[in-house]
């Protein structure tokens, strides 16, 4: 069977360029090793971890806020096995859309490990050791990415675990040890202490979500263990964990050079994650994955060293997120036939699903100020939004930064309810180049959450916010 293109992997990425490319009219394939299509992020990352925060957050709402609202409960108890289940079903329904979409589009699918016998032949070999040969013009490598694994710290995926393990725990930790204090490990983090569990974060670095604007990170922490208890340990360099029965031993050392030890039950792994290129052959066509990362070298095109071969996702340079390696494979899809797309990688915006939630997208303010680049700052806290007073969502607030002579917005920030889905409407500015001045003259919906946007950008416009 001769293709136009197949695309190796399932994820956002993958079958994302797969469905654009048969929407384009090109003959498609899809080969994924498991049985089930999405990759990470719908089997073991994006959706099960969000499914699990929703259920979270309703059982802390009702053990801590309802009372505020003049709802009595008592007995409130957890199940941890029928949330399982039900984070299982979302999985299923998910994984069931790209199913009917993939047949919806006619894009043929082969479950087995995709390889490079050259690079318009491809190798698929499936679990009982039998193989067959694709041929195609085009190839698109969308394998993804796994937890990185520290060699001094073996996941025996029992007590010592990774993302994957902690979506599917049959119990609430006693004492939930994370080491990692990025996105997935206080997304997981807030999700058992939501439920009760101690929670301690150990971090190598000053401070969480260390990419993101530095405000942030301060905020979410203060919120953290305010709300939820959870405890930091900050500039800790983690040096080994151990196991005894149900007891995780973690040893780390402080700034200081001093050592601690933390004990608990269970210990996620959460330092980020590694390209995944492995079974791919790709030494067969003379493409060397970098040393740093594993990640696949690519052009501006995205295409590799090879003409005709692309990688898009967490297998290339840039951030890990879902929706950059969609709007890859849109755009790889698209060059395939000779069409202009562009990515603006300044605008794609980073979130954590914590709650509040936290949305980022542009410059921050520690890389406006090492580039020398002289800007504005408007804020606006939601303790004086009168949405989030009805809600009781006052924590957290809104940044926007903006050029200084021409008003330009350079970067927006924002901690609070809903960051999430606000974040897109500056993306939208960002995009069209907008002011501050403008988003402040655009009429926002009140009582909403997205007047805090436009209060930040009057803010910075001219220090001219109302309900500062």
């Amino acid at each position: 069977m001769q293709y136009d293109v197949i695309v190796i992997g399932s994820g956002p990425g993958g079958y994302v360029a797969a469905i654009r490319c048969a929407q384009l009219g090109l003959k498609t394939a899809v080969v994924e090793k498991y049985s089930t299509f999405g990759g990470t992020c719908l089997n073991v990352g994006c959706i099960p971890s969000k499914a699990l925060l929703d259920t979270s957050e309703h059982f802390h709402n009702a053990a801590h806020n309802f009372d505020a609202h003049g709802i009595s409960l008592s007995n409130l108890k957890i199940d941890v096995k029928k949330m399982i289940e039900r984070k299982n079903e979302v999985i299923a329904q998910n994984t069931a859309g790209i199913t009917f979409l993939f047949k919806k589009n006619k894009i043929d699918s082969f479950e087995g490990v995709g390889s490079f016998i050259d690079k318009n032949t491809i190798k698929v070999t499936k679990k009982d050791g039998s193989s067959e040969e694709l041929k195609t013009k085009n190839v698109i490598i969308a394998t993804g990415s796994k937890p990185t694994s520290l060699p001094f710290l073996p996941v025996d995926k029992k007590r010592i675990i990774t993302s994957t393990e902690a979506l599917n725990l049959q119990e609430v930790p006693k004492h939930l040890i994370v080491i990692g204090g990025g996105v997935i490990g206080l997304e997981l983090g807030s999700v058992y202490a939501r439920l009760g569990a101690k929670v301690s974060v150990v971090e190598f670095a000053k401070s969480i979500i260390g990419t993101m604007d530095g405000g942030l990170g301060k905020e979410l922490q203060r919120v953290l263990k305010k709300n939820l208890g959870m405890e930091f340990f900050l500039g800790h360099k983690v040096t080994g964990a151990t196991t005894k029965g149900k007891t995780v031993t973690v040893t780390a050392e402080d700034a200081k050079g001093q050592n601690i030890q933390i004990e608990g039950d269970y210990c996620i792994v959460a330092v980020g994650r590694t390209a995944y290129t492995e079974g791919l052959g790709l030494e067969n066509i003379g493409i060397k994955a970098e040393e740093r990362g594993n990640k696949i070298p690519v052009n501006e095109h995205l295409e590799t060293a090879v003409e005709g071969v692309y990688a898009i996702g967490d297998v290339v340079r840039g951030a890990m997120l879902a929706h950059k390696a969609e709007d890859e494979g849109i755009y790889v899809a698209e060059r395939l036939v000779a069409q202009k797309p562009h990515i603006d990688y300044n605008l794609i915006p980073g979130v954590v699903y914590t709650w509040p939630e936290v949305a980022s997208v542009g410059k921050t303010e520690e890389q406006l100020k090492e580039a020398g680049v002289k800007y504005k700052s408007g804020s606006f806290s939601f303790k004086a939004s009168g949405r989030a007073k009805a809600s009781g969502d006052t924590d957290g607030f809104v940044k926007v930064l903006a050029n200084a002579e021409t008003d330009e917005v350079l970067g927006v920030h924002i901690i609070g309810p809903r960051a999430a889905d606000m974040i897109a409407e500056a993306v939208v500015a960002m995009e069209y180049r907008a002011s501050a001045e403008d988003i402040g003259r655009i009429c926002h919906a009140h009582p909403t959450f997205t007047e805090a946007l436009k209060e930040a950008a009057l803010a910075a416009t001219a220090n001219r916010a109302i309900h500062a």
